[in-house]
């Protein structure tokens, strides 16, 4: 009686917490809004929108920590991060600096205000799906890789409710390697616990992002992104404390299309 009393005290207390996240968050995308709409400048936009992600998870009351800043280059480079949470965005928005672009999927371009407001923030699109959209995106890309812009990716492009490291399409590392910019590995651990695929309220909890070494895109030996992609994945896999999907799979463990 008294463990069911207990369950059930639990389960009242991270719906109330549940509901007072989306809340907090609710503010937080009011702000968004009305940054995107009227600051102008888009250096100026990207500050704030990582000054209100910071913001949010002090309210939530959801614990941050960054590993490891010291291997971001202070050059233009692009983060690779595995992909476990619907928070995924706002975590790498709050701890890592405002100057990145993030790569994401082309079916937001469907969400007319969700569209508007990543446009706004410099965010880049990749229809994942269709091929003659996915070479368009993949030029833009590439494009904005070899003018310098930081880029920041989720290379498995989507994340599932089963725990572990998912297959990495390559396109992230091409542009690097024809950019010759560095790729940052970034691991984000706790999110899942807070906000996994199957749910819709979040728990307490932590997020913690380490950033680990860069490897230099522009070095020869890689000759195309599925081998730069393959070891970014394993120095993943040596800090995530998450399976490899892959282990039994015989599939390689990157796709060569350059979609997110």
């Amino acid at each position: 009686m008294i463990d069911l009393f207990r369950r059930t005290g639990t389960a009242i207390a991270h719906f109330v917490y549940g509901i007072y996240a989306w809340l907090t968050f609710l503010v937080a995308i009011l702000l968004v809004l009305l940054t995107t709409l009227f600051v102008p400048g888009i250096d100026r936009r990207r500050r704030l929108l990582t000054l209100w992600a910071r913001g949010f998870f002090a309210f939530a009351g959801i614990r941050t920590s960054v590993q490891g800043l010291g291997n971001l280059p202070d050059h233009h480079c692009i983060v690779v991060a595995n992909h476990c949470s619907y928070l995924d965005g706002v975590i790498l928005q709050a701890l890592l600096p405002p100057r990145f672009a993030y790569v994401i999927k082309g079916e937001m371009r469907d969400v007319p205000v969700v569209h508007f407001v990543l446009r706004r923030a410099g965010s880049k699109f990749v229809e994942r799906f269709e091929t003659a959209g996915s070479a368009r995106d993949a030029r833009t890309l590439v494009k904005a890789a070899s003018a310098g812009e930081s880029l920041a990716f989720f290379p498995e492009g989507t994340f599932i409710g089963e725990p572990g490291l998912g297959r990495f399409r390559a396109g992230a590392f091409s542009a690097a390697i024809k950019g010759g910019l560095p790729v940052v590995p970034v691991v984000i651990s706790g999110s899942r616990k807070i906000l996994p695929a199957n749910k819709y309220l979040p728990v307490p909890g932590s997020v913690r992002i380490d950033i680990l070494t860069a490897i230099d895109g522009s070095d020869a030996a890689y000759r195309n992104g599925v081998e730069l992609a393959e070891l970014s994945r394993g120095r993943m896999l040596e800090v995530l404390d998450e399976p490899d999907l892959l282990v039994n799979n015989q599939q390689p463990a990157s796709q060569p299309n350059i979609g997110q």
